[in-house]
Parts: C-alpha cells; sequence; structure tokens
C-alpha cells in the first residue's frame, strides 16, 4: 500500500483494517441489492462471488490472451490494427499519459477480430457472459435505489452498445514503486475486472491514500464510472483506481476489463425518483459528447466536473 508520509500510524493502522466488500450474489435479492448499493457509496467499489460467469470461458480468455502477449511484436501490432482501438504500449491515450504495460482493446461489438477464430470465440464467449453479469448487478443497483428494473442496464443491451474489453499485460519490472496505470476515474457506466493472481490494482481513499486490492481467482471487481455517477445525482462516486507496476520476476499480471457503455447517443440523464427534493448536479449529455471529452483530457483529470450544473 502506499500512503503519503503525512499520516499519522494510527490513520494507517485504520486503512490497514479495511476491506474492499465482497458480495454473494446467490444470496437473496433484496439482500445483494442493499449491500451493493452501500458499497456504492462508501467505496464507489466491490467484488462479487458466485457471479454466474463459468471458469471455463474465463479461463480460456486469460489463456488467449496470455497467448497474444506472449507473440512477436509485429504479430500484435498486425492483431491491433484491424481493430478501432488495438494494440498499444507503455503510451496511454493520446495526452502523454505513460504506464508499465501493454494492451489489446476491442470492441466489444467488433465482430471481426483479426486472430484465429479460437481468439475471436474466446472473446465472443467472454464479452457475452460479463455483459450479462453487468446488466444483472446494474438491475440490482436499480432494485436498490428505487428506480425501475432496466433504468441502468438496457444502456448496455442496445444494438449499438458502446461497450469495449481491454486486456492489460503488465510484464515484470526491476524499479521498485513505479506505475502500471496511472490514477482515474472509468469513463464508462460500470466496469467489471478480472484479473489472475499478481496484485497491483488499487483504489483512492482520498488524501494521496491508496487500499490495495488482494486478487481473488473467484471474484470479478465492480467498479462505478462516470456516467452511472451522474445518473446516481452523485449518489455514486466514480472511483479514482490505479494499477502499480508488477515486480514478481517469474509471473506476468494479466487482467481482462469489461467497461460497459451506452450507444453514442445515448442522452445521460438521472432518473426522476432520484432527484425527488434535491436539483440536478449534472446537465444531461450524451455519451459521445462525454467520451470525447475524456479522451481529450489527462488520466488524472476529473472530467465529470465540467458537465456539472453551476
Amino acid at each position: 500500500m502506499v500512503v503519503s508520509t503525512d499520516i499519522n500510524p494510527i490513520r494507517i493502522e485504520k486503512i490497514q483494517e479495511l476491506k474492499v466488500p465482497v458480495i454473494d450474489l446467490s444470496e437473496k435479492k433484496s439482500n445483494v441489492a442493499k449491500l451493493i448499493v452501500k458499497a456504492c457509496e462508501e467505496y464507489g467499489f466491490f467484488k462479487v462471488i458466485n457471479h454466474g460467469v463459468p471458469h471455463h470461458i474465463i479461463k480460456k480468455m486469460e489463456d488467449e490472451g496470455f497467448e497474444f502477449f506472449h507473440k512477436p511484436l509485429p504479430d500484435k501490432i498486425r492483431v491491433g490494427s484491424a481493430n478501432p482501438f488495438g494494440y498499444g504500449s507503455k503510451n496511454i491515450g493520446l495526452s502523454g499519459d505513460e504506464g508499465e504495460l501493454e494492451y489489446l482493446i476491442l470492441h466489444t461489438n467488433q465482430h471481426s477480430i483479426a486472430n484465429s477464430s479460437k481468439f475471436r470465440n474466446a472473446v465472443s464467449s467472454y464479452v457475452e457472459c460479463v455483459r450479462e453479469l453487468a446488466c444483472k448487478i446494474l438491475e440490482l443497483i436499480a432494485q436498490g435505489v428505487g428506480v425501475p428494473p432496466t433504468s441502468f442496464s438496457r444502456l448496455l443491451t442496445s444494438f449499438d452498445s458502446d461497450s469495449l474489453l481491454r486486456l492489460n499485460h503488465y510484464p515484470p519490472v526491476t524499479h521498485t514503486a513505479a506505475i502500471g496505470f496511472g490514477e482515474h476515474s472509468d469513463p464508462q457506466i460500470l466496469t467489471l475486472l478480472r484479473s489472475n493472481g499478481v496484485p497491483g490494482l488499487q483504489i483512492s481513499l482520498g488524501n494521496d491514500t491508496w487500499l490495495p486490492v488482494d486478487p481473488d481467482p473467484l471474484a470479478f471487481c465492480v467498479n462505478i464510472g462516470d456516467l452511472l455517477q451522474a445518473m446516481t445525482n452523485g449518489r455514486f462516486v466514480s472511483v479514482r483506481h490505479r494499477a502499480m507496476a508488477n515486480t514478481l520476476q517469474d509471473r506476468s499480471r494479466l487482467s481482462l476489463v469489461f467497461f460497459g457503455g451506452p450507444s453514442p447517443e445515448a442522452i445521460i440523464t438521472c432518473p426522476p425518483q432520484l432527484l425527488k427534493q434535491n436539483q440536478p448536479r449534472y446537465r444531461a449529455f450524451t455519451w459521445a459528447e462525454y467520451k470525447s471529452h475524456t479522451y481529450a483530457h489527462r488520466l488524472g483529470e476529473t472530467r465529470l466536473d465540467h458537465f456539472k450544473i453551476a
């Protein structure tokens, strides 16, 4: 864990006692909905177990991911060049951010991934399962906050939904305390992350204080994105997080990240049931508008402030 040097020892002990909420989706729906809402309000982040995604589908996707990243560089570039986002290394985005990783970004509506049929099948099966899980979680959130069941999940099921699958590969590095992927929030609605047994993920508790997230082979990590913060009128906060570089010399870290995004033309607003006596904090905007704003800025910037109502 990384904490600022001016935090007193008692505060550090309290931080070390904190645990990321782990929610069992096989329990009674009303109880699960309450636990998820509590986690979204307190952390913006939680883990889910008994999530229903078959282990063999996860393993197949991880195996294909490692096989891809072990290819020669020209092959990785060739595969990536046929996709809207594609393969990258070190450089993150177009605004100068860098990290100790390489990655492959795939649009989940992309049907012509330039790789083996085995890879395409693995991506297709994995995306189908994690999208279904994301919708289930969003419907539980809707139940927990008292809005119609599909208020949030419908945005992921439209034919032109703009969801992404990102494979992040963190090879071992020799320098300690390096950043693998810098501090940021996710711009979409909801993120589902699955990683192998190598640690690195941390969530922000504010004041330059970071809580490590232990890897869990049975769980998916779930975090709130900027759009869901806007759609809950700020009740949920899009958690800031980062990945430290991998210093385990005998293992690489692989994370599979599903970003649940709506159609580019989807209008992002807060359901009226969540406003009641409160005024809306954010103006209505489209995902296309927010996405364009997001990718024009650095990772660490608080991009949603631009859409606040004065």
